[in-house]
């Protein structure tokens, strides 16, 4: 079976770095579109960044030039590298497989990870 483990998250001040790690396993990540994701109650899911099978990267404006993904296809993991974090960065940031280019935007995949929370401080 597809599983994805999300680890990384924690509490960190405005300014500060973090690097999420997504830990695939039943999947090949090199082969596959690969996603980072992020919600907040009361709001939808929203597509933070996300990376092509060949490795092409895009991201949400709002995080262009912060957060960068990457992938190491050896271990089998996808990263979201997080510089100058804001708080309103704060979210739950969910790992996906699977998804597809899909007109102007990006449909995720079948497969997503349990999330883990980032908290950024003022």
């Amino acid at each position: 079976q597809v599983q994805l483990v999300e680890s990384g998250g924690g509490l960190v001040q405005a300014g500060g770095s973090l690097r999420l790690s997504c830990a695939a396993s039943g999947m090949i990540v090199s082969v596959n579109a690969m996603g980072w994701y992020r919600q907040v109650p009361g709001k939808q899911r929203e597509l933070v960044a996300h990376m092509s099978s060949l490795g092409s990267a895009n991201y949400a404006d709002s995080v262009k030039d912060r957060f960068t993904i990457s992938r190491d296809n050896a271990e089998q993991t996808v990263f979201l590298q997080m510089n100058s974090l804001k708080p309103e960065d704060t979210a739950v940031y969910y790992c996906n497989a699977g998804g597809r280019q899909s007109g102007s935007g990006f449909h995720p995949g079948g497969f997503w990870g349990q999330g883990t929370q980032v908290t950024v401080s003022p």
